[in-house]
């Protein structure tokens, strides 16, 4: 056992003298990877909440403020990049024009289409939640130098093209 142990150490030990004829290298990776999915979300949550967004506001804010200005994309760039049914992200922009985050414009490039533009409203809570957000992500990760921090992405971005490739993310 390594010099300092956590719970998935203790779980994956009592696992290997119940099961020794099973190999549970598995589990000391993706059991720490679910466990930090919680802390994760616990830390989005809170970021979120502080900047008076829901989750999902948050996606659909955060993707027109990664369009650059004029924070401006239309309902079908808003599907592809939230990875939503046509009729939530309908849904979802008809409540964030009501709480006055985004306002929808005619598409000056086609008459008959819309496009969804952030206002300033908007700009400030998906800026201040992003802020957050990216300070909470700093803490958890304090404990590894940047270069532990550097290799640690790049496994996880080889483990994640493979899902890609086959076509079955979910993100």
């Amino acid at each position: 056992m390594p010099e300092k142990s956590d719970e998935v150490d203790r779980i994956v030990d009592a696992w290997e003298r119940e099961r020794p004829d099973l190999n549970f290298a598995p589990l000391q990776v993706l059991s720490r990877v679910g466990r930090l999915t919680r802390h994760l979300d616990r830390a989005r949550k809170t970021a979120f909440t502080r900047s008076k967004l829901e989750s999902w506001e948050f996606d659909v804010l955060s993707a027109l403020r990664r369009a650059g200005k004029p924070y401006t994309l239309s309902p079908k760039q808003l599907l592809q990049q939230t990875l939503v049914s046509s009729g939530t992200m309908t849904n979802r922009i008809d409540r964030l024009v009501a709480a006055g985050l985004v306002e929808r414009r005619a598409d000056p490039g086609d008459g008959r289409g819309i496009l969804v533009v952030m206002t300033v409203t908007g700009l400030t809570r998906v800026d201040a939640a992003i802020t957050r957000l990216v300070d909470a992500e700093s803490e958890i990760l304090a404990s590894l130098s940047p270069a532990d921090q550097h290799r640690l992405a790049s496994l996880l971005r080889k483990l994640s093209l493979g899902f890609d490739a086959a076509g079955s993310a979910d993100f």
